[in-house]
């Protein structure tokens, strides 16, 4: 299980190493990152704790990753534009208008959702992406911060309250991977069938 293919090659390096295992290997792509990759692992976790065979847990890792859903939100813009992410005039825009992109992972890659304009306001959002992504089905949720617990437990005190029927609750902060790439003040939901 790994993360996805459209931000790294990792999953075609561990393709090509399987092809010369001695040992069955399959490879699962997440599409994610983060909890997104995190939640995928765990339903594979417990298919295999069931006894399942190597087909089904890639199956179960798979569903969970299709089904998976990421939003998040950054302070600055200009990590996004020291790592590659965005230009620099779109950094001198941001930072200008104050503007917080909502960022969300769709087929795999980071791409820009919508822009709102304070920080309250991209909480708030995140806050009804989650819930819709949520439905009316059971889901565990995610969320994931760096530097920015208040906002976070906020936001999963609010999630409680607004989602039916809410599995598993994980807060944690994100890892340096993904920090360098989007900075302190990051808050982000992941909402991944139960």
């Amino acid at each position: 299980m790994h993360l996805s293919g459209a931000m790294s090659g990792t999953v075609e390096a561990a393709r090509l190493a399987a092809q010369s295992a001695s040992v069955p290997v399959e490879v699962v792509d997440s599409r994610s990152v983060g909890m997104g990759l995190g939640f995928s692992v765990l339903a594979a976790a417990v298919s295999a704790a069931r006894g399942d065979s190597l087909s089904a847990v890639v199956s179960s890792a798979r569903w969970c990753a299709y089904g998976t859903r990421s939003f998040f939100y950054v302070d600055t813009l200009e990590y996004l534009r020291r790592s590659g992410r965005i230009g620099a005039a779109a950094n001198l825009f941001g930072t200008a208008l104050a503007v917080k992109p909502l960022l969300y992972v769709n087929n795999g890659a980071v791409s820009l959702l919508e822009k709102v304009r304070t920080a309250s306001r991209a909480l708030s959002r995140l806050e009804d992406l989650a819930v819709v992504a949520a439905g009316s089905e059971f889901v565990n949720v995610g969320v994931q911060h760096m530097g920015a617990a208040e906002r976070a437990e906020g936001l999963v005190g609010r999630l409680r309250g607004r989602v039916p029927k809410l599995s598993e609750v994980w807060v944690g902060e994100i890892g340096a991977a993904i920090g360098v790439h989007t900075g302190p003040g990051v808050v982000g939901v992941t909402v991944s069938p139960a």
